[in-house]
Protein backbone atom coordinates (compact mmCIF):
# COMPACT_ATOMS: atom_id res chain seq x y z
CA UNK A 1 0.00 0.00 0.00
CA UNK A 2 1.37 3.41 -1.06
CA UNK A 3 1.91 5.94 1.96
CA UNK A 4 -0.69 8.37 0.25
CA UNK A 5 -3.39 5.50 0.56
CA UNK A 6 -2.20 4.89 4.03
CA UNK A 7 -2.59 8.84 5.28
CA UNK A 8 -5.87 8.55 3.46
CA UNK A 9 -6.86 5.46 5.52
CA UNK A 10 -5.56 7.19 8.56
CA UNK A 11 -7.20 10.19 7.76
CA UNK A 12 -10.50 8.51 7.41
CA UNK A 13 -10.52 6.97 10.89
CA UNK A 14 -9.38 9.92 12.77
CA UNK A 15 -12.04 11.66 11.49
CA UNK A 16 -14.47 8.40 12.13
CA UNK A 17 -13.13 8.64 15.72
CA UNK A 18 -13.61 12.61 15.50
CA UNK A 19 -17.18 11.57 14.73
CA UNK A 20 -17.36 9.61 17.52
CA UNK A 21 -16.68 11.88 20.11
CA UNK A 22 -18.45 14.04 19.40
CA UNK A 23 -21.34 12.09 18.61
CA UNK A 24 -20.59 11.22 22.57
CA UNK A 25 -20.14 14.79 23.80
CA UNK A 26 -23.68 15.89 22.43
CA UNK A 27 -24.92 12.91 24.30
CA UNK A 28 -23.57 12.94 27.27
CA UNK A 29 -26.76 14.74 28.69
CA UNK A 30 -29.22 12.42 27.77
CA UNK A 31 -30.26 9.75 30.25
CA UNK A 32 -29.74 7.04 27.59
CA UNK A 33 -26.18 8.27 26.44
CA UNK A 34 -24.93 4.81 25.97
CA UNK A 35 -27.54 4.26 23.61
CA UNK A 36 -27.33 6.90 21.46
CA UNK A 37 -23.40 6.29 21.26
CA UNK A 38 -23.75 3.17 19.74
CA UNK A 39 -25.69 4.40 17.22
CA UNK A 40 -22.97 4.67 14.78
CA UNK A 41 -23.38 0.64 14.24
CA UNK A 42 -26.79 -0.67 13.66
CA UNK A 43 -28.11 -3.29 16.02
CA UNK A 44 -25.34 -2.30 18.99
CA UNK A 45 -26.98 -2.97 22.64
CA UNK A 46 -24.45 0.04 24.18
CA UNK A 47 -23.90 -2.56 27.33
CA UNK A 48 -21.01 -0.91 29.29
CA UNK A 49 -18.09 -2.13 31.43
CA UNK A 50 -15.17 -4.39 30.55
CA UNK A 51 -15.42 -6.98 28.57
CA UNK A 52 -12.79 -9.86 29.68
CA UNK A 53 -11.16 -12.38 26.84
CA UNK A 54 -8.18 -14.28 26.60
CA UNK A 55 -6.49 -17.07 24.14
CA UNK A 56 -4.51 -17.03 20.52
CA UNK A 57 -1.65 -14.65 20.28
CA UNK A 58 -2.30 -14.91 16.75
CA UNK A 59 -4.86 -12.37 16.57
CA UNK A 60 -3.29 -10.00 19.28
CA UNK A 61 -2.93 -6.94 16.88
CA UNK A 62 -6.37 -7.81 15.21
CA UNK A 63 -7.79 -7.81 19.03
CA UNK A 64 -5.87 -4.36 19.74
CA UNK A 65 -7.29 -2.80 16.94
CA UNK A 66 -10.78 -4.11 17.67
CA UNK A 67 -10.83 -2.82 21.13
CA UNK A 68 -10.51 0.65 19.28
CA UNK A 69 -12.89 0.64 17.68
CA UNK A 70 -15.21 -1.02 20.11
CA UNK A 71 -14.62 1.38 22.45
CA UNK A 72 -15.23 4.53 20.12
CA UNK A 73 -18.28 2.72 19.09
CA UNK A 74 -19.54 2.25 22.28
CA UNK A 75 -18.86 4.82 25.25
CA UNK A 76 -17.76 3.78 28.52
CA UNK A 77 -16.86 -0.06 26.95
CA UNK A 78 -13.86 -2.02 26.60
CA UNK A 79 -11.77 -4.87 25.91
CA UNK A 80 -9.03 -6.93 28.27
CA UNK A 81 -7.99 -9.82 25.64
CA UNK A 82 -5.05 -11.78 27.06
CA UNK A 83 -3.22 -13.13 24.62
CA UNK A 84 -1.65 -16.21 26.78
CA UNK A 85 -2.13 -18.56 23.49
CA UNK A 86 -4.66 -20.69 22.12
CA UNK A 87 -4.42 -23.62 25.36
CA UNK A 88 -5.39 -21.13 27.93
CA UNK A 89 -7.99 -19.32 26.01
CA UNK A 90 -10.12 -22.75 25.85
CA UNK A 91 -9.31 -23.94 29.13
CA UNK A 92 -9.98 -19.97 30.85
CA UNK A 93 -13.34 -20.09 28.82
CA UNK A 94 -14.25 -23.52 30.15
CA UNK A 95 -14.12 -22.38 33.50
CA UNK A 96 -15.83 -19.50 33.05
CA UNK A 97 -13.12 -17.11 33.46
CA UNK A 98 -13.75 -15.09 30.61
CA UNK A 99 -16.78 -14.20 28.15
CA UNK A 100 -15.16 -15.74 25.30
CA UNK A 101 -11.83 -17.70 24.33
CA UNK A 102 -9.68 -17.05 21.36
CA UNK A 103 -8.12 -20.18 19.97
CA UNK A 104 -6.85 -20.90 16.40
CA UNK A 105 -7.98 -24.44 16.85
CA UNK A 106 -11.09 -26.32 17.46
CA UNK A 107 -12.45 -27.81 20.70
CA UNK A 108 -11.02 -31.20 21.58
CA UNK A 109 -13.20 -33.91 21.87
CA UNK A 110 -12.95 -34.31 25.57
CA UNK A 111 -13.25 -30.61 25.75
CA UNK A 112 -16.92 -30.34 23.84
CA UNK A 113 -19.32 -30.87 26.63
CA UNK A 114 -17.36 -29.10 29.46
CA UNK A 115 -17.29 -26.00 27.13
CA UNK A 116 -22.09 -27.12 26.87
CA UNK A 117 -22.05 -26.73 30.60
CA UNK A 118 -19.94 -23.94 31.26
CA UNK A 119 -22.57 -22.70 28.81
CA UNK A 120 -25.70 -23.55 30.96
CA UNK A 121 -25.78 -27.02 29.10
CA UNK A 122 -26.11 -24.89 25.58
CA UNK A 123 -23.62 -25.20 22.72
CA UNK A 124 -20.46 -23.37 22.59
CA UNK A 125 -19.98 -22.21 18.90
CA UNK A 126 -16.46 -21.90 17.17
CA UNK A 127 -16.69 -18.25 15.28
CA UNK A 128 -13.62 -17.87 12.56
CA UNK A 129 -13.13 -14.15 12.93
CA UNK A 130 -10.08 -13.40 12.36
CA UNK A 131 -8.48 -14.93 8.93
CA UNK A 132 -4.31 -15.06 9.48
CA UNK A 133 -2.09 -16.36 7.02
CA UNK A 134 0.92 -17.95 8.49
CA UNK A 135 4.33 -16.90 7.10
CA UNK A 136 7.55 -18.56 6.97
CA UNK A 137 9.30 -16.26 8.06
CA UNK A 138 13.20 -16.06 7.93
CA UNK A 139 16.42 -13.72 8.60
CA UNK A 140 19.12 -13.95 6.06
CA UNK A 141 21.74 -11.49 4.93
CA UNK A 142 21.78 -11.04 1.35
CA UNK A 143 19.05 -12.49 0.61
CA UNK A 144 15.74 -10.60 0.35
CA UNK A 145 13.71 -13.20 -2.23
CA UNK A 146 13.43 -17.19 -1.49
CA UNK A 147 11.40 -20.02 -2.68
CA UNK A 148 10.49 -22.99 -0.40
CA UNK A 149 8.49 -26.31 -1.24
CA UNK A 150 6.02 -27.61 1.47
CA UNK A 151 8.61 -30.73 1.35
CA UNK A 152 11.94 -28.59 2.16
CA UNK A 153 10.27 -27.03 4.73
CA UNK A 154 8.75 -30.29 6.64
CA UNK A 155 12.85 -31.44 6.30
CA UNK A 156 13.91 -27.60 7.59
CA UNK A 157 11.82 -28.26 10.91
CA UNK A 158 12.61 -31.72 11.20
CA UNK A 159 16.23 -30.66 11.55
CA UNK A 160 17.21 -32.90 7.79
CA UNK A 161 18.30 -30.28 6.44
CA UNK A 162 20.67 -27.73 7.98
CA UNK A 163 22.52 -25.43 5.78
CA UNK A 164 21.14 -23.08 3.61
CA UNK A 165 22.51 -23.37 0.77
CA UNK A 166 21.64 -27.31 0.81
CA UNK A 167 21.36 -28.73 -2.35
CA UNK A 168 17.48 -29.04 -2.18
CA UNK A 169 17.20 -25.26 -1.50
CA UNK A 170 20.01 -24.11 -4.01
CA UNK A 171 17.27 -25.98 -6.63
CA UNK A 172 14.35 -24.19 -5.52
CA UNK A 173 16.46 -21.04 -5.79
CA UNK A 174 18.17 -21.51 -8.93
CA UNK A 175 20.49 -18.54 -9.54
CA UNK A 176 20.46 -17.03 -6.57
CA UNK A 177 24.09 -16.99 -3.61
CA UNK A 178 22.56 -18.44 -1.01
CA UNK A 179 25.09 -18.31 1.84
CA UNK A 180 27.22 -21.10 3.83
CA UNK A 181 25.40 -20.95 7.38
CA UNK A 182 23.61 -22.78 9.67
CA UNK A 183 19.96 -22.98 9.88
CA UNK A 184 18.52 -21.68 13.21
CA UNK A 185 15.23 -22.87 13.83
CA UNK A 186 12.49 -21.20 16.50
CA UNK A 187 9.53 -22.56 17.43
CA UNK A 188 6.90 -21.55 19.84
CA UNK A 189 7.63 -23.15 23.38
CA UNK A 190 3.92 -22.27 24.74
CA UNK A 191 1.20 -24.59 23.71
CA UNK A 192 -0.08 -22.65 20.31
CA UNK A 193 -2.82 -23.03 17.81
CA UNK A 194 -0.52 -21.92 15.64
CA UNK A 195 1.74 -24.94 16.31
CA UNK A 196 -0.97 -27.15 16.34
CA UNK A 197 -2.54 -25.75 12.46
CA UNK A 198 1.36 -25.41 11.47
CA UNK A 199 1.68 -29.63 12.12
CA UNK A 200 -1.67 -30.22 10.72
CA UNK A 201 -0.60 -28.42 7.12
CA UNK A 202 2.44 -30.32 7.21
CA UNK A 203 1.31 -33.29 7.33
CA UNK A 204 -1.80 -32.68 5.03
CA UNK A 205 0.89 -31.55 2.22
CA UNK A 206 3.46 -33.41 2.80
CA UNK A 207 2.75 -36.63 4.57
CA UNK A 208 5.91 -36.80 5.93
CA UNK A 209 5.14 -35.27 9.12
CA UNK A 210 4.45 -37.47 12.46
CA UNK A 211 3.86 -35.01 15.29
CA UNK A 212 0.57 -33.49 16.02
CA UNK A 213 -0.73 -31.15 18.73
CA UNK A 214 -0.46 -27.62 19.79
CA UNK A 215 2.98 -28.43 21.41
CA UNK A 216 5.87 -28.13 18.51
CA UNK A 217 8.35 -30.57 18.63
CA UNK A 218 11.73 -29.25 20.90
CA UNK A 219 14.42 -31.61 19.40
CA UNK A 220 15.61 -29.54 16.82
CA UNK A 221 15.89 -25.29 17.56
CA UNK A 222 15.13 -23.08 19.87
CA UNK A 223 11.82 -21.71 21.43
CA UNK A 224 10.30 -18.62 22.41
CA UNK A 225 6.75 -17.79 23.71
CA UNK A 226 3.87 -16.19 21.70
CA UNK A 227 4.15 -14.85 18.19
CA UNK A 228 5.83 -11.43 18.58
CA UNK A 229 8.56 -13.91 20.51
CA UNK A 230 9.22 -16.09 17.67
CA UNK A 231 9.37 -13.30 15.01
CA UNK A 232 11.35 -11.18 17.55
CA UNK A 233 14.01 -14.41 18.12
CA UNK A 234 14.27 -14.52 14.25
CA UNK A 235 15.08 -10.49 13.81
CA UNK A 236 18.03 -11.19 15.93
CA UNK A 237 19.47 -14.27 14.00
CA UNK A 238 21.33 -14.12 10.93
CA UNK A 239 20.15 -17.52 9.59
CA UNK A 240 17.01 -17.49 11.82
CA UNK A 241 13.66 -18.97 10.54
CA UNK A 242 9.97 -19.87 12.00
CA UNK A 243 6.54 -20.45 11.56
CA UNK A 244 4.02 -17.08 12.64
CA UNK A 245 1.38 -15.20 11.20
CA UNK A 246 2.49 -12.37 8.50
CA UNK A 247 1.86 -9.59 10.50
CA UNK A 248 4.28 -9.87 13.15
CA UNK A 249 6.78 -10.99 10.56
CA UNK A 250 6.30 -7.31 8.38
CA UNK A 251 6.27 -5.77 12.03
CA UNK A 252 9.74 -7.33 12.62
CA UNK A 253 11.00 -6.85 8.70
CA UNK A 254 11.77 -10.56 8.39
CA UNK A 255 11.93 -12.44 4.81
CA UNK A 256 8.63 -14.77 4.04
CA UNK A 257 9.03 -17.46 2.00
CA UNK A 258 7.83 -17.86 -1.47
CA UNK A 259 5.84 -21.50 -0.85
CA UNK A 260 5.69 -24.08 -3.59
CA UNK A 261 2.39 -26.38 -2.38
CA UNK A 262 2.17 -28.05 -5.55
CA UNK A 263 1.74 -25.43 -8.50
CA UNK A 264 4.41 -23.23 -8.46
CA UNK A 265 5.96 -21.11 -5.44
CA UNK A 266 3.54 -18.83 -4.28
CA UNK A 267 3.79 -15.42 -2.71
CA UNK A 268 1.70 -14.42 0.44
CA UNK A 269 -0.66 -11.52 -0.27
CA UNK A 270 -4.51 -11.08 0.27
CA UNK A 271 -5.30 -11.92 -3.63
CA UNK A 272 -3.57 -15.58 -2.98
CA UNK A 273 -5.02 -16.17 0.52
CA UNK A 274 -8.70 -15.07 -1.01
CA UNK A 275 -8.40 -17.98 -3.68
CA UNK A 276 -7.67 -20.63 -1.15
CA UNK A 277 -10.59 -18.98 1.64
CA UNK A 278 -12.86 -19.10 -1.73
CA UNK A 279 -12.79 -22.98 -1.61
CA UNK A 280 -12.95 -22.81 2.28
CA UNK A 281 -15.19 -26.39 3.29
CA UNK A 282 -16.59 -26.87 7.09
CA UNK A 283 -16.62 -29.52 9.31
CA UNK A 284 -19.49 -27.76 10.76
CA UNK A 285 -23.17 -26.80 9.88
CA UNK A 286 -25.00 -23.97 10.78
CA UNK A 287 -23.84 -21.46 13.50
CA UNK A 288 -20.97 -23.34 14.38
CA UNK A 289 -18.25 -23.18 12.30
CA UNK A 290 -14.73 -25.55 12.26
CA UNK A 291 -13.00 -25.28 9.59
CA UNK A 292 -12.07 -28.58 7.56
CA UNK A 293 -8.32 -27.88 8.00
CA UNK A 294 -7.37 -31.20 6.10
CA UNK A 295 -8.86 -30.10 3.20
CA UNK A 296 -7.71 -26.34 3.33
CA UNK A 297 -3.61 -27.32 4.22
CA UNK A 298 -4.11 -30.12 1.37
CA UNK A 299 -4.94 -27.25 -1.32
CA UNK A 300 -2.96 -27.41 -4.51
CA UNK A 301 -4.79 -24.57 -6.48
CA UNK A 302 -3.06 -22.85 -9.04
CA UNK A 303 -2.72 -19.36 -7.04
CA UNK A 304 -3.76 -19.99 -3.68
CA UNK A 305 -1.82 -19.81 0.12
CA UNK A 306 -3.67 -22.13 2.30
CA UNK A 307 -1.57 -21.98 5.05
CA UNK A 308 -3.83 -19.75 6.69
CA UNK A 309 -4.96 -19.37 10.34
CA UNK A 310 -8.91 -19.06 10.56
CA UNK A 311 -8.67 -18.35 14.50
CA UNK A 312 -11.94 -18.81 16.31
CA UNK A 313 -13.59 -16.85 19.02
CA UNK A 314 -14.91 -19.68 21.61
CA UNK A 315 -18.75 -18.16 22.39
CA UNK A 316 -21.64 -19.24 24.51
CA UNK A 317 -24.69 -19.81 21.52
CA UNK A 318 -27.20 -19.01 24.84
CA UNK A 319 -25.88 -19.45 28.91
CA UNK A 320 -24.75 -16.00 29.35
CA UNK A 321 -25.78 -13.43 32.09
CA UNK A 322 -27.72 -10.27 30.08
CA UNK A 323 -24.81 -7.60 30.15
CA UNK A 324 -22.27 -10.58 29.19
CA UNK A 325 -24.35 -11.37 25.96
CA UNK A 326 -25.26 -7.58 24.89
CA UNK A 327 -21.12 -6.86 25.85
CA UNK A 328 -20.30 -10.18 23.57
CA UNK A 329 -22.45 -9.67 20.98
CA UNK A 330 -21.69 -5.79 21.11
CA UNK A 331 -18.05 -6.45 20.72
CA UNK A 332 -18.39 -9.19 17.51
CA UNK A 333 -20.71 -6.97 15.96
CA UNK A 334 -17.66 -4.49 16.02
CA UNK A 335 -15.23 -7.21 14.73
CA UNK A 336 -17.26 -7.83 11.31
CA UNK A 337 -17.71 -3.94 10.93
CA UNK A 338 -14.01 -3.86 10.53
CA UNK A 339 -13.02 -5.97 8.43
CA UNK A 340 -11.36 -2.90 6.32
CA UNK A 341 -8.04 -1.88 4.87
CA UNK A 342 -6.62 -1.11 8.57
CA UNK A 343 -7.03 -4.46 9.55
CA UNK A 344 -4.73 -5.77 6.19
CA UNK A 345 -2.30 -2.88 7.16
CA UNK A 346 -1.96 -5.29 10.31
CA UNK A 347 -1.40 -8.22 8.53
CA UNK A 348 -5.01 -10.01 8.29
CA UNK A 349 -7.23 -10.74 5.72
CA UNK A 350 -10.88 -8.92 6.03
CA UNK A 351 -13.82 -11.52 5.87
CA UNK A 352 -15.99 -10.80 3.19
CA UNK A 353 -19.06 -12.40 1.19
CA UNK A 354 -20.99 -15.60 2.32
CA UNK A 355 -18.48 -16.23 5.66
CA UNK A 356 -19.19 -12.87 6.50
CA UNK A 357 -23.18 -13.40 6.03
CA UNK A 358 -23.02 -16.60 7.86
CA UNK A 359 -20.80 -15.23 10.72
CA UNK A 360 -23.52 -11.81 11.18
CA UNK A 361 -26.19 -14.58 11.42
CA UNK A 362 -24.42 -16.46 14.04
CA UNK A 363 -23.47 -13.13 16.31
CA UNK A 364 -26.92 -12.12 15.95
CA UNK A 365 -28.33 -15.59 17.11
CA UNK A 366 -26.40 -15.26 20.59
CA UNK A 367 -29.59 -15.35 23.14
Amino acid sequence: MTRSIKRTALAGLMAGSLVLSACSETDSSSSNSNASDATAIEGLSGATGELVAEGASSQQNAMNYFATQYQSAVSGASLAYNATGSGSGVKNFIAGQVAFGGSDSPLKTDQIDPAKQRCGGNEAWHLPMVVGPVAIAYHLEGVEDLNLSTATVAKIFKGDIKKWNDPQIAKENEGKDLPDKDIKVVYRSDESGTSDNFQKFLKASTGEWDTEGKSFPSAVGAGASGSNGVASEVANIDGGITYVESGFAKQQNLGIANLDFGAGPVKLDADTVGVALDNLAFKTEGNNMVVDTEKLFSMKDQGAYPLVLTTYELVCSKGYDEKTRDQVKDFLTVVLNSQDAQLEELGYIPVKGSLHDRLQKAVEAIS
